[in-house]
């Protein structure tokens, strides 16, 4: 804070701040006024196991709680709750006894606290204690912004009277708002800008870094180093006094870092005398988090003012500690509404031990199913529907990290696959491979169990490559690569189709320069039945003839190299054809139905005999000329890319 103190403070230049010099010069001053008055010490006054013998008059002339207890004995016990004990005693002695008292942000609080306990008021002397104290707070302390934060640090073992009489308050109001002054003044020049937290945002959260960041500016070091019900009445009055969020939220996330999520802090607490063990240290720890989590801003304020990131380092501290139900739900419910901007990486996974049961993997299960409950009753718009495809592409980038997990049992695998709802996924080549790593790691899972948890792909979600690659992997049962070998069958037909339209667009605006108006074959079609064949031989009243006869060689070249693509594709055609009637004459022969694209589990699934065989949906076929017809398929497509290499350049020298 550039606030500079106010000249004339006395910091640290009080007789009083060195209390074996106070004891010593009180007694001195009561023995000057024995000598001086010729009166004896009559009264004993006990505080903190300490009595001192003084004079009566100075104590009743200027205490009114002396001058009632003094009417019935010479003995006086202080409560044990004095303020200051009797440090703080010893000044007020000085003081009635008329030696000049030097005020500091030091002892200020505790005098203004011991001298209410008194009765030091205007009503029994003029100019007593209790005012002196309450002008130097108003008029030196609450003007800079070190002696502010002094006092009101001495205030917290003077609670509850410090509150009372309003020191708290001043000091919390004064510091907020040179704290705003310090942001939100325009003569004020800064160096550099107020510290912000965007450049933690998408990266791994470190309280370290974080730490470091927090010493940029020295007012909110000295803030987060503040008691933690200080610091809330701070943050509240920023709020109330008009600093933006963006200001306000940042000083929240440093503190949290430092007393919450720093190791080093954490340490420390386990080796003072207030905390004798970690059980002790993390119950501290979990009240100041509880009540951060009153401190943070509501959702629409949080985006892009707190990172996900920190929100999962909360996550991931708190399963150590005792919170209560509610903050475990607010919490969660936080990082629920920020999933779409997280990464896969921030996701907690335990240390050690299994996964299944983890307490991490149960908070992100929670927290799923948290997301899913929130945003499926809703109207799913565009933004709604991106944010869900790339939460579910999140969780289940999750379950391939979790599935390697050797204990994790399969109906445990299929509730989280399931956490999800179905019209999240937009993609499933994710689930895809987390279901493969979960069969690589559980080779001894039955038919059964394998079917239980491949069902929940759809092989029409599936990208080409994660299509060919279920095709191969042995891994997957029959019933799931059948339907891959048919979505792959489709998505050919498909590619063939859009080639050669491609190709009759193509000629036909090469050659509609030559005079040639092309119909409406020359057109790509806009739609198509898969069972439609468009590829078409050429008939002697083709234009493309028309425009050879009349002697254009460059033309001619064009129609001999289109007749040979249309040839080659409806070769192809042609070729995939017969294997799927191969296919369907073979599922005939055994009289068993098969739907392709089903999710009921009643499709038989596949049994391996003695002998080699599979008794399959499709009827009773070799795994070796299933992987045929897969290997087969695989090869068009490669002579497809081939095919399409050559249509590319055919289309720049038509051009």
């Amino acid at each position: 804070m550039e606030t500079p103190s106010p000249k004339g403070s006395p910091f640290m230049s009080s007789p009083f701040a060195a209390s074996p010099n106070t004891e010593i010069l009180l007694r001195r001053t009561v023995l000057a006024w024995t000598q001086e008055t010729g009166l004896p010490t009559s009264v004993r006054v006990r505080v903190d196991g300490r009595s001192y013998d003084l004079h009566k008059s100075p104590l009743t002339s200027k205490c009114g709680y002396f001058r009632r207890a003094l009417l019935s004995s010479s003995d006086v016990e202080l409560p044990e709750n004095f303020p200051g004990g009797f440090e703080t005693f010893e000044m007020v002695a000085l003081f009635s006894y008329g030696y000049p008292l030097s005020l500091d942000p030091f002892n200020v609080s505790a005098l203004r606290c011991a001298a209410e306990q008194l009765e030091m008021t205007e009503e029994y002397a003029f100019s007593n204690l209790g005012e002196r104290s309450d002008l130097y707070i108003n008029q030196v302390v609450l003007q800079g912004w070190d002696d502010t934060l002094i006092v009101l640090q001495k205030c917290q073992p003077l609670l509850p009277i410090s509150e009372e009489l309003l020191i708290v308050s001043r000091c919390v109001e004064s510091l907020a708002f040179m704290a705003c002054m310090e942001i939100l003044d325009p003569e004020q020049r800064r160096d550099r800008p107020v510290i912000s937290v965007q450049a933690l945002s998408g990266r791994a959260w470190n309280s370290e870094k974080v730490k470091q960041i927090t010493g940029q500016d020295l007012w909110i070091k000295d803030l987060i180093a503040l008691p933690f019900e200080f610091f809330k009445r701070i943050i509240g009055s920023l709020r109330r006094q008009g600093m933006k969020e963006k200001y306000v939220s940042p000083v929240v996330l440093f503190y949290a870092n430092k007393w919450v999520l720093s190791k080093k802090t954490h340490k420390f607490w386990e080796s003072t005398d207030e905390c004798s063990g970690a059980e002790e240290a993390n119950n501290k720890v979990s009240a100041i988090l509880e009540g951060l989590l009153e401190l943070f801003p509501a959702e629409e304020k949080a985006d892009g003012v707190i990172p996900v990131s920190f929100y999962f380092a909360l996550l991931a501290r708190s399963l150590s500690l005792k919170l209560s139900e509610k903050s475990r739900e607010k919490l969660e419910h936080q990082v629920a509404s920020r999933l779409q901007f997280a990464r896969v990486e921030d996701f907690p996974l335990p240390e050690s031990g299994t996964i299944a049961f983890s307490p991490e993997l149960k908070a992100m299960e929670n927290i799923i199913s948290n997301y899913a409950s929130s945003n499926s009753g809703t109207d799913f718009n565009r933004s709604t529907h991106f944010s869900s495809s790339i939460v579910a592409e999140l969780w289940d980038r999750y379950l391939s990290q979790i599935a390697r997990d050797p204990k994790l049992e399969p109906h445990r695998f299929v509730q989280l696959i399931e956490a999800i709802p179905v019209s999240f996924r937009e993609t499933h080549d994710h689930l895809y491979g987390a279901i493969s790593i979960f069969l690589l790691e559980h080779p001894d899972l039955s038919g059964e169990e394998k079917a239980s948890v491949c069902k929940h792909i759809d092989c029409q979600k599936l990208s080409q490559e994660a299509c060919i690659d279920a095709v191969q992997n042995e891994l997957m049962p029959l019933r799931l690569i059948v339907q891959a070998l048919f979505i792959q069958q489709l998505q050919t037909h498909q590619a063939l189709r859009d080639c050669s339209d491609s190709f009759r667009y193509t000629y036909s605006v090469a050659l509609s320069g030559t005079g040639f108006t092309p119909t409406s074959r020359s057109h790509p079609p806009t739609s198509q039945n898969l069972s439609e064949s468009p590829y078409k031989q050429l008939t002697d009243e083709s234009p493309y003839k028309q425009v050879c006869g009349e002697g254009r060689s460059g033309a001619l070249s064009h129609h001999v190299e289109y007749e040979s693509a249309s040839f080659r594709l409806q070769a192809l055609e042609d070729e995939i054809t017969a294997i799927k009637k191969n296919l369907q004459g073979k599922s005939t022969s055994k009289k068993q139905s098969f739907r392709l694209f089903g999710r009921e589990d009643k499709v038989l699934l596949k049994r391996r005999s003695h002998s080699g065989q599979v008794s399959t949906c499709i009827g009773s076929l070799s795994w070796a000329s299933q992987r045929k017809c897969a290997s087969g398929i695989l090869k068009m497509l490669r002579r497809i890319a081939l095919l399409g290499k050559g249509k590319a350049k055919m289309k720049q020298s038509s051009f």
